[in-house]
């Protein structure tokens, strides 16, 4: 079975890790742009659009050891095709 979740993740501009490819149940996507970054105790959370059509909302704990898939919206129809 394959992971649920792993994220390769770069250096931004201010130095922390930001999403830039998921691998979702086995899948590699590809993160086109984070639309959205906000920090909690939590962990630091990205909302980003990817190559399958989805948006996906992440979460990078404090540690930075490990990422969690917060939610993932429906595939888009006309990607269906």
């Amino acid at each position: 079975m394959a992971e649920p979740l792993r994220v390769i993740a770069h250096a931004g501009f201010r130095g922390d890790e930001e999403p830039r490819e998921l691998f979702v149940e086995g899948r590699r996507i590809a993160v086109l742009r984070i639309e959205r970054a906000w920090s909690e105790p939590a962990g630091r959370f990205f909302r980003v659009e990817a190559a399958d059509g989805r948006i996906y909302e992440l979460c990078c704990e404090p540690t930075g050891a490990r990422w969690r898939l917060v939610s993932a919206s429906p595939l888009r129809a006309d990607l269906l095709h």
